[in-house]
């Protein structure tokens, strides 16, 4: 099944799942770039650093092939909104960036409020695919898992091409009986920017690049946050009556004040390596937009190829 996924996208039943789109980060690495293409010190994902979309429409494009715009939710920051424009999906603005932990929280907490056992497909906004076709099946395929067995946490992670020492990796496991068709696996443990000589090691002993896109049921996500950061969790239970209200903003404001950063991937997912799953993926050519190497490259081959 997994092998097919890119001739044909399934189709996601109304309702049955929601996305988050991540935009609240700076982009410091690619500021060199971004400040020449903007003329101004907008973060990467609201610049079009390929192509005439910025990074962010393109991914809310991408997404909206499986889940419409109206169950989407894009996470930024205060004082990046004025870049948040004509994106017709709803956002979930911070008062401050205070990492990748309260933002995924905040945006769950909020979908929750309106549906609080639905799926939710995390997606950065700052990814390239050549093939959407073949990363969309594959986003499909995991809602479905999971809908079919709702204690599934499911992470896409990429074949790798090379020893890539500035990315996330992800080492699977034993597989997953009746998922799939055996192609879905246990996380044993992740490893983030080896060196170039460890990442040729880890290529040999099967790890995959960790795309961070994950999906899984909101209940089971909050429980992952709540065990691994209970006192994040603690400050925004405090606050989630405010959600959706007028008293929204002063609430969150005041509650970000006083709350640390924390790093979903270092301080979630790291840490309850058996509390998730891996699918595979190949044919998609995903690349992280992360660094001004990786972004000239994409725009390279774009130009070869057109």
């Amino acid at each position: 099944m997994v092998s097919s996924m890119h001739r044909t996208i399934p189709t996601i039943p109304d309702e049955a799942c929601w996305s988050v789109i991540l935009a609240g980060g700076e982009g410091v690495r690619l500021r060199p770039l971004t400040r020449t293409i903007a003329g101004d010190e907008r973060p990467k994902q609201f610049c079009a650093v390929i192509g005439t979309e910025t990074l962010l429409q393109q991914t809310i494009r991408r997404v909206g092939r499986l889940v419409p715009p109206e169950r989407t939710k894009v996470v930024l920051t205060r004082k990046h909104e004025q870049y948040f424009t004509d994106m017709q999906v709803p956002a979930v603005v911070q008062p401050d960036n205070r990492g990748t932990a309260p933002a995924i929280l905040y945006s769950l907490l909020s979908i929750a409020n309106e549906n609080p056992f639905a799926n939710v497909a995390l997606f950065p906004a700052d990814h390239h695919f050549s093939d959407e076709g073949a990363f969309l099946g594959h986003v499909a395929a995991a809602v479905q898992a999971v809908t079919q067995q709702p204690d599934l946490v499911i992470l896409l992670g990429i074949v790798p091409t090379g020893p890539e020492a500035d990315y996330g990796w992800v080492q699977p496991g034993e597989p997953v009986c009746g998922v799939l068709d055996g192609g879905l696996f246990r996380v044993r443990r992740f490893w983030e920017k080896p060196a170039t000589g460890l990442a040729e090691q880890l290529i040999y002993e099967g790890y995959l690049w960790n795309t961070f896109v994950l999906v899984g049921a909101i209940p089971k996500l909050l429980r992952l946050i709540r065990s691994s950061l209970p006192e994040l969790y603690s400050h925004f239970e405090g606050v989630q009556p405010a959600i959706g209200t007028s008293v929204e903003n002063p609430a969150m404001r005041q509650m970000y004040s006083r709350l640390p950063v924390a790093d979903f991937s270092r301080e979630v997912l790291a840490v309850l390596p058996r509390a998730l799953t891996v699918l595979p993926m190949k044919g998609a050519k995903w690349v992280d937009i992360g660094t001004p190497d990786r972004a000239l490259a994409v725009m390279a081959s774009q130009q070869v190829g057109a």
